[in-house]
């Protein structure tokens, strides 16, 4: 054979077992990835199911398909750090509203403390009602068994800020962020869950600008004020029956959405809203409202 065309036979023999061994190469470690990325998505997520409440998966794609209702309280079984940490989606996906029938949401801020949150919840549990309480990381500290208490029987638990500065909070969204996650990483030590429903002390109205809802919506978390109120806070200090008359007036005729979201505070201080509740109670089961839980497809009211 000449040895000019022995030259080149060569040669294209060694391209052609290059091509091979990186082709294989290239397969192997395709199939490696595939591989790691198949066993990855099979490891079980971290969170304990429960048939009492939603656990959100890693990618939120169950809340798409199982939440229907308000019934239920919803949670994420990742912190907002976990998400981040992980490189999970950390905004929800587009959810539609519920709006179907008239529902009347209980919600006590500023809790739990160790008095009138189990008073609230011993007469909630005497009509068979699941209500919503937003809590402060800093209470949550301090009465770790009542916030158990309240998860326990089956109540939403929102983030309520960690201890309501309002100097701190509002002074940048990032503050605002930082705080939220300071509160939810106290929930989460104790529970195992992080609450993605928010309400922004003193409520968003005058409190938050565009960057705030955009910071807050892309953190996962979900913003609800109120447009019912027993007025338990205000200078007005009103006692059970006027809280009563109070909830009985801002309920008459058709509200947005057919929903009646209550404020009320389940803190130190609040006895009068402890022996207003039965009768808030009976009022608006009077006008045919039906009691669920603040979940993200609850609306905000206004």
């Amino acid at each position: 054979m000449d040895k000019k065309v022995l030259l080149k036979f060569v040669i294209a023999a060694g391209i052609i077992m290059s091509a091979s061994v990186v082709g294989f190469a290239w397969q192997h470690h395709e199939g490696a990835g595939q591989e790691a990325a198949v066993q990855e998505a099979s490891e079980p997520e971290p969170g304990v199911e429960s048939d009492a409440y939603i656990l959100a998966r890693g990618d939120y794609s169950n809340l798409v398909t199982d939440l229907k209702d308000v019934d239920k309280p919803v949670y994420d079984r990742y912190t907002l750090k976990q998400r981040q940490d992980k490189g999970l989606p950390t905004m929800l996906p587009q959810l539609e509203h519920y709006t179907s029938e008239k529902v009347a949401y209980l919600t006590f801020d500023d809790g739990p403390d160790n008095k009138n949150t189990p008073a609230i919840l011993d007469i909630l549990k005497a009509n068979g009602i699941h209500a919503t309480f937003y809590v402060t990381g800093k209470m949550s500290q301090e009465n770790p068994a009542v916030l158990k208490r309240i998860f326990n029987e089956g109540h939403a638990i929102g983030n309520h800020s960690y201890d309501h500065d309002y100097k701190r909070l509002y002074k940048s969204k990032e503050n605002f962020l930082a705080d939220m996650q300071q509160s939810e990483e106290v929930i989460f030590n104790v529970l195992g869950v992080r609450p993605l429903i928010i309400r922004a002390p003193g409520g968003t109205v005058g409190m938050f600008g565009n960057d705030f809802y955009e910071a807050v919506n892309l953190a996962g978390y979900v913003p609800h004020d109120w447009n019912v109120s027993s007025e338990d806070a205000t200078p007005k200090r009103p006692n059970a029956a006027r809280q009563v008359q109070f909830v009985d007036s801002m309920t008459k005729g058709n509200l947005k959405d057919n929903m009646a979201l209550v404020l009320m505070h389940s803190c130190g201080g609040k006895e009068q809203t402890v022996k207003a509740l039965q009768g808030i109670i009976n009022t608006l089961k009077a006008k045919g409202y039906r009691f669920g839980v603040v979940t993200p497809i609850t609306p905000q009211p206004w």
